[in-house]
């Protein structure tokens, strides 16, 4: 029975398994670098009973290890073989977008903190060994092949800046603003008055030192708020990498939010991972142990929040494998850092590895993406052309 599911699930790849019982089963065409694994009885009971759960949690407690190949190689031939992608109309498919809204957490004010706690609030430490030096723990923009992960993020924060259309002066809230770098760069490079929300106290902490070390606290403020709790107005909003962590259910709090905090004349940028599938469900590994609440929205949930808050849509943009290339540089870096090895267990770092592989493997072949979605109140309140934003990253500032 199991050999019969491997060889239906594994289409491509040359995987060899060894089994409990001392069996050895093959799957996939042969072709590629070939890929050994071993697994026990538990493992495999957990494999059968929940495949999305069961993998990861099998790899993290070694009920599964690798004798040939990588993680990564592993998890190339089950996402070459569309394991990671259910067909649209298909049982699963309809299972898991029925399920959605009821596994789905309110993500009230006490939840949010607590699940922001759970993954940001780790350590510094780890996040400063594998991210780039400014750490953006966010899609880097590779506007060219060659780009290093430093130099993508740069051109990051610079196609974010330019959308943003900023005039010195103007006051700016970035919501989940993380370790700081993005309002300490638009205060930097486009003379904005920078306010920055965050609910992880660590991420507070590091956010305020860098910018009183770069000398931009008179500039930049970081407060440990939740966005919902603001009662000010906004030139402009940003937001990166947030409004995956606010739930489905909450979309149009978000967006009623961010229409209630923008100026008359403001505009927002909003800078999130999506599915091109439309409505899914949160993978079991990634709600389980990584980003507890989170949601990865389909682009038709976010353009009906939009709607429903009464905002113009005035600039959509498809990241698509910007992100699959962040992540690879990030989990090369976390393999190769002779630290955090160090810092933390083994199953920590089994556990890490497993998310940092799975994650570019749903953007290399599972249908995730990024979008930057634009926002305005009014009609008029940005320039009628896109040419604003092609000139505005030629010269930042």
């Amino acid at each position: 029975m199991i050999e019969a599911l491997l060889k239906k699930m594994i289409k491509v790849g040359d995987l060899t398994i060894h089994m409990p019982n001392g069996s050895v089963v093959k799957a996939g065409d042969g072709a590629g670098p070939p890929v050994t694994m071993r697994v026990t009885a538990k493992g495999l009971r957990r494999l059968v009973t929940n495949p999305s759960l069961g993998l990861g949690e099998a790899y993290m407690d070694s009920d599964l290890t690798i004798e040939q190949g990588t993680l990564w190689d592993l998890l190339e031939i089950v996402g070459k073989s569309g394991g990671r992608t259910p067909k649209r109309g298909s049982a699963l498919k309809r299972a898991r977008k029925a399920l959605k809204r009821t596994v789905q957490s309110v993500n009230d004010r006490l939840a949010s903190r607590r699940n922001v706690a759970h993954h940001y609030d780790v350590s510094n430490a780890l996040y400063e060994r594998f991210l780039d030096a400014d750490m953006q723990y966010s899609c880097a923009y590779f506007a060219r092949p060659d780009m290093t992960l430093e130099e993508a993020q740069v051109a990051k924060k610079a196609h974010i800046g330019a959308k943003l259309n900023i005039t010195p002066g103007m006051k700016v809230l970035d919501i989940g603003s993380g370790w700081g770098g993005l309002s300490m760069t638009l205060a930097a490079d486009h003379g904005a008055k920078m306010t920055g929300v965050t609910l992880s106290t660590e991420q507070l902490a590091l956010a305020t030192e860098r910018a009183a070390k770069a000398g931009l606290s008179d500039q930049v403020e970081f407060r440990l708020t939740d966005y919902r709790d603001l009662d000010e107005t906004f030139d402009r909003i940003v937001s990166v990498g947030m409004l995956e962590h606010v739930g489905a259910p909450n979309f149009r709090t978000y967006f009623d939010t961010v229409k209630r905090l923008l100026a008359d004349d403001g505009s927002a940028v909003i800078h999130a991972v999506g599915r091109m599938s439309g409505p899914g469900a949160t993978n079991a590994f990634t709600q389980k142990y990584i980003f507890p609440g989170g949601y990865i929205p389909g682009l038709s949930e976010i353009v009906k929040a939009v709607e429903a808050a009464g905002l113009w849509i005035t600039d959509i943009e498809i990241l698509r494998l910007h992100y699959a290339d962040t992540l690879r540089e990030w989990r090369r870096r976390f393999l190769a850092d002779l630290e955090i090895p160090t810092m933390f267990d083994a199953r920590f770092l089994r556990l890490w590895e497993f998310y940092l592989c799975g994650a570019e493997l749903g953007f290399r072949y599972g249908g995730h993406m990024v979008f930057q979605i634009q926002v305005a109140k009014k009609v008029g309140a940005l320039p009628i052309t896109r040419d604003y934003m092609f000139e505005g990253e030629r010269t930042p500032g």
